[in-house]
């Protein structure tokens, strides 16, 4: 979906629009994230992955790739447990031969 450029949005709905903005507390983080970034000494090579990062520590308290590698550590573990699983449907690797000695059991029982 790209933006119109002629496209201009009455006044109403812009002064509504900022209100939400500031009533959601967008604003707020976005000019936190702005005033972090404006006072970073090196600035970061990628200054929209560095927005991302501080954005997802507000609302989170870990950065995206902290998300990231956490995401792919459950994703590990599902595919772990997956397989253990479909281990465990496919039953014992080995015939349980605890089974026939008990017939044997029985039958030398009842002589």
């Amino acid at each position: 979906m790209s933006a119109n450029p002629n496209y201009k949005p009455s006044e109403g709905k812009r002064e509504e629009f900022r209100k939400y903005l500031e009533k959601t507390g967008v604003m707020d983080a976005l000019t936190k994230v702005l005033v972090s970034l404006y006072e970073e000494p090196d600035k970061p090579e990628n200054a929209v992955e560095y927005i991302c990062n501080k954005l997802a520590n507000q609302i989170c308290g870990e950065t995206l790739t902290e998300i990231q590698g956490n995401l792919q550590d459950a994703l590990a573990k599902i595919s772990e447990l997956e397989s253990e699983n479909a281990a465990l449907k496919a039953g014992p690797e080995e015939p349980d031969e605890t089974v026939p000695s008990e017939q044997n059991n029985e039958t030398n029982a009842n002589t």
